[in-house]
């Protein structure tokens, strides 16, 4: 286990070099992001989509990247605009060539030997956007912010149009939806909805991420590496916690996009999205991203658009969506991988997944970084805590000669994302923007250094403040872990998670899940893992709607048998809710201690009048107090996890607060 430090604060300077921002165009963002195209349009609209115009030829200049991200349950977008010649570096002369001078592009049969180098000013601006998203006061918003209070009334009319539209993260991805079939989301409606909106997905060079796991964390993490560095950055991601503006951040805050500007983006692309609708037959839709890879929404950049692509990891998540085996969603992912430009993998991956993937970028002639290359080394060194919030100290070492040769060493880097799994994942985001140093962009060490240690994700492995505790009902003592874990490798690393940070007393989990999960896996993993005490299985509202919520007597069912097949004593406690008095809880954790010799777990779900999981955090509060007993005061952690659309109905229940 690693070491845990004591000290509530560690006092700590980073060092960073001095950059100054400097004129940039606006940013544009395609907000047809948000309008995905069906994939079962009516027979009519079943013909062959017309090809896409071709983007305007790549010329000399001082473009920068969009990050293009995979978010927990979609494809997300980081985008970095273009900024004036005269931001360019020191030692990147090749940056200060005019915009007016052409650069060919490069035979295919050599584009290994003459790797790429820059992605090139060329991108008009199609949208007008406000100067003001160009600008921010704090990247470290709080729940408020993020919310958006009163303002959120301006847009009504967004929301009720967006409600119109079919949901596929409310009812499900169908079956086959993710793979490059028939039965495939047909992208050709996409491309011809942003053709009525200008293509303003060519108006950016972008980074494109995929992957099971690690998008959010890796995403975020670039995106505020480029912060540092001086950039705008815009990001497009799902699913969102508190409002639908999380989805799109922009400027060099890091923050929602305001809902000023979200309105009046939706008023100028709103006659082209009714005419789209009108001749795709009704066949667009509110959501269908979350895929990953070929027929996801946001699979509509080209090479010419891509700075590079990431893929951080495969595992057996949308299995039906996907085409049913690892082998076939390596498939799907790798196909974000775009002629001549550099793929970043994460991984670890076996043997087989990373075979597919190298023999894709074999056949598109594009270099492959490995964030697992022999030549990465990467430690956690200890765990210390810093205003109650906990962080893990870390070294990183990067020196990779083979298709892109990149280099560094970063020493004593706090990330406040935990864990062996965001470790890796900022070890990933170093080497994507090593790729677009190499590439031609300004970014130093001290940004990568500092952008990784400023990263935070609300829900993800989140231990709320004594504050945020006292505001669930808690007596402020009891640490509180928030965690959007929903997969088997997921609960494999919070498991492992959880016994790093554990504090002295019993543990409890609350769970609630999503019905097309592996549920008795997700169990197995955190049973077998952390040994809780208490486990209360509660209903996950899926993107606002229950078609899609696993009903949480079930799930207990189903823990009750991963728990006898582990060989735990099970102590089945019924239905219960945090309007249970306090002699009830006393007596069932009485008639849990008549067990010896064996893990046991009390396991129990909600009842049908409780009115939030906030209630049933409660509950687990008063029991695992009372199975601590008066000779054992510590009050232990309590664990929210199993789906992000849980714990963001706790984020939500402290905004209402």
């Amino acid at each position: 286990m690693l070491p845990i430090r004591s000290r509530s604060k560690r006092d700590r300077t980073v060092r960073m070099e001095s950059y100054r921002y400097l004129s940039r165009t606006p940013l544009v963002l395609p907000l047809s992001s948000l309008f995905s195209p069906s994939s079962a349009p009516p027979p009519a609209a079943r013909r062959p989509a017309t090809p896409p115009s071709s983007p305007p030829p790549v010329s000399a200049g001082s473009a920068r990247p969009i990050l293009l991200t995979r978010p927990s349950n979609s494809s997300p977008f980081v985008c970095i605009p273009q900024r004036g010649v005269e931001a360019r570096g020191r030692d990147s002369p090749h940056l200060g060539a005019t915009a007016a001078t052409a650069r060919p592009p490069a035979p295919p049969a050599a584009a290994l030997e003459a790797r790429p180098r820059r992605m090139l000013g060329r991108f008009p601006v199609a949208l007008r956007l406000h100067r003001s998203i160009l600008r921010g006061s704090s990247g470290r918003r709080g729940l408020s912010a993020m919310a958006g209070g009163d303002e959120e009334g301006r847009l009504g009319d967004f929301f009720e149009y967006m409600e119109r539209l079919r949901n596929y993260e409310r009812s499900g991805v169908p079956r086959g939806a993710g793979t490059d079939s028939d039965d495939g989301f047909d992208l050709g409606r996409m491309r011809r909805l942003l053709r009525r909106l200008g293509d303003p997905h060519t108006h950016f060079p972008a980074v494109h991420i995929a992957g099971t796991k690690g998008k959010g964390s890796t995403a975020a993490f670039l995106s505020n590496i480029m912060r540092e560095q001086g950039y705008n950055v815009g990001c497009y991601s799902s699913p969102h916690l508190l409002t639908i503006r999380e989805r799109i951040s922009v400027g060099n805050d890091g923050g929602p996009v305001p809902v000023r500007l979200l309105s009046d983006l939706f008023d100028q692309a709103k006659e082209a999205i009714d005419e789209s609708i009108e001749s795709e037959n009704g066949a667009l839709t509110h959501f269908e991203a979350g895929l990953g890879g070929a027929r996801d929404a946001t699979h509509v950049i080209q090479s010419t658009e891509l700075a590079a692509s990431v893929i951080t990891t495969v595992g057996s998540e949308h299995l039906a969506a996907l085409g049913g085996s690892l082998q076939s969603i390596a498939i799907a992912k790798s196909g974000i991988i775009k002629q001549g430009r550099p793929v970043v993998i994460g991984g670890p991956f076996s043997a087989d997944i990373e075979q597919i993937i190298r023999d894709r970028a074999f056949l598109t002639q594009s270099p492959v970084i490995s964030a697992c290359d022999p030549g990465i080394k990467s430690i956690t060194k200890y765990i210390d805590w810093d205003n109650g919030k906990p962080y893990q100290c870390c070294d990183i070492s990067i020196k990779i000669s083979n298709d892109m040769p990149l280099s560094i060493e970063l020493c004593d880097v706090n990330l406040k994302l935990l864990g062996d799994h965001q470790r890796q994942n900022a070890v990933t985001a170093s080497c994507t923007a090593l790729c677009l140093r190499d590439l031609g962009w300004d970014i130093s060490e001290a940004s990568i250094q500092a952008g990784l240690e400023g990263t935070q994700l609300p829900g993800r492995s989140q231990i709320l403040t004594r504050e945020e505790a006292l505001l669930l009902g808690l007596d402020g003592a009891t640490t509180v872990l928030i965690d959007g874990a929903h997969t088997e490798a997921s609960a494999k690393t919070l498991s492992n998670m959880i016994q790093t940070i554990r504090p002295e007393g019993p543990l409890a989990l609350v769970v609630g899940m999503a019905n097309d999960k592996a549920h008795f896996a997700f169990a197995e993993q955190l049973l077998a893992g952390s040994r809780p005490d208490v486990v209360l299985l509660t209903e996950a509202s899926i993107a606002g709607g229950a078609s899609r919520t696993m009903p949480a007597l079930s799930l207990k069912e189903i823990w009750m048998a991963a728990a006898r097949y582990l060989d735990f004593n099970c102590v089945d406690i019924g239905t219960i809710s945090g309007a249970k008095a306090p002699e009830y809880i006393t007596n069932l954790v009485a008639s849990s201690s008549s067990f010896a010799g064996k893990p046991t777990v009390m396991i129990g779900c909600q009842d049908d009048t409780v009115p939030s999981s906030c209630d049933l955090i409660r509950a687990a509060s008063q029991l695992i107090l009372e199975s601590g007993g008066s000779d054992d005061p510590s009050p232990g952690l309590i664990c929210v996890t199993g789906s992000l659309h849980l714990v963001a109905s706790v984020l939500q229940h402290l905004e209402r607060h």
